[in-house]
């Protein structure tokens, strides 16, 4: 068994079984477990998707919101157990891999156009 098959074998034991599927521009809400003292709660981080980078269990997503006027991102590890869920709340139509150009932005000119779900053969059926 050579180097990276047994690399590989760790990093699936690591791995999340169902992750959702999200793309670059969503807005998600990312459910994250906190811990306070010797309770634990879940809290709501909801913003814009505007990076993801590494892979297997190494990779990591950055959500931008703005709060009080202020910009506000965190970088959130896919496969942690810390994260709880991700909800897809709405998709963005973007055309770069990255959203860094949003930083500069204010206001409305933060809105990304909507994608809209494909109609599933309803004018096929129709003609």
């Amino acid at each position: 068994m050579n180097k990276q098959t047994l690399l590989n074998a760790v990093e699936q034991s690591c791995m999340k079984s169902e992750v959702p599927f999200f793309e670059i521009g969503d807005t998600v809400d990312v459910h994250t477990k906190i811990l306070e003292g010797n309770k634990e709660r879940i809290q709501v981080f909801t913003g814009t998707v505007i990076a993801r980078s590494g892979g297997g269990s190494r990779e990591m997503f950055t959500v931008r919101r703005i709060v009080a006027g202020e910009g506000v991102e965190r970088k959130f590890p896919l496969h942690s157990p810390r994260i709880e869920k991700i909800e897809v709340k709405r998709s963005g139509v973007v055309r770069r891999a990255k959203l860094y150009f949003l930083r500069e932005r204010v206001g409305k000119a933060v809105r990304l156009k909507e994608r809209r779900a494909k109609q599933t053969g309803d004018a096929a059926s129709e003609s």
